[in-house]
């Protein structure tokens, strides 16, 4: 499965089947913002990359509830 595959699955994916994809599932205005930052852009580094990706910032319901101590 290809990356993208993957994030559309976990994100939209998952809103359409649990008929939430109206507030969920995708950075859209009117939308809830649940969402993280992550430390590379999963999409462009090569694949054995990936796991070694850690979330710099989560955002739940609009605030922000983890943020990286790292610089």
């Amino acid at each position: 499965m290809s990356a993208e595959t993957a994030v559309y699955a976990y994100t939209m994916g998952s809103a359409y089947a649990n008929f939430l994809e109206e507030e969920r599932g995708s950075l859209t205005v009117g939308k809830l913002a649940d969402f993280v930052v992550l430390s590379r852009d999963i999409l462009r580094v090569a694949a054995e990359d990936i796991p070694g990706t850690v979330a710099e910032t989560a955002v739940v319901g609009g605030e922000i509830v983890h943020e990286s101590r790292q610089p």
